[in-house]
């Protein structure tokens, strides 16, 4: 088998600045950024006349990226920006962090809400979901021991 890892996760949002400023308070690091258009992405995506920004952040330790695409052409179709966790497809995006509290308080700074509560599994992790820019789920989750 070919496959070597997971290069990275794409989320499609209508305000890039938002959802960057979202990912870097949480501690990504931009690894570039730019905009594409032309045939050959028509061909890759499949759709006609297509022209995107994107922001590529990383994670600090460098193992993870996740990538931004604000597509300018043609038009979305929209989506339910409030889905709830269980809804089919890709839901959220996990990250380990160190002391959630203040991760969660950085990130409630900036409109993020908790989509329930933070819990403790027992003595294990403490979790949330936090739905931050663009309705995006974002799971954190402190290891304890």
């Amino acid at each position: 088998m070919a496959l070597q890892r997971m290069d990275h996760v794409g989320v499609v949002v209508d305000d890039l600045a938002a959802a960057k400023e979202f990912f870097v308070e949480l501690g990504l690091e931009v690894d570039g950024q730019g905009d594409v258009e032309g045939g050959w992405v028509d061909r890759i995506v499949g759709l006609e006349g297509v022209r995107t920004d994107f922001v590529m952040l990383q994670t600090p330790d460098g193992n993870a990226r996740l990538e931004l695409i604000k597509f300018h052409s043609p038009s979305t179709q929209g989506g339910n920006r409030d889905a709830p966790v269980n809804t089919p497809g890709i839901r959220h995006v996990a990250f380990a962090v160190e002391d959630i509290d203040a991760v969660v308080a950085g990130l409630r700074a900036r409109g993020a809400e908790l989509v329930g509560e933070l819990v403790r599994y027992e003595d294990s992790y403490r979790l949330c979901y936090v739905r931050g820019p663009e309705g995006i789920i974002v799971a954190l989750a402190e290891q304890l021991s």
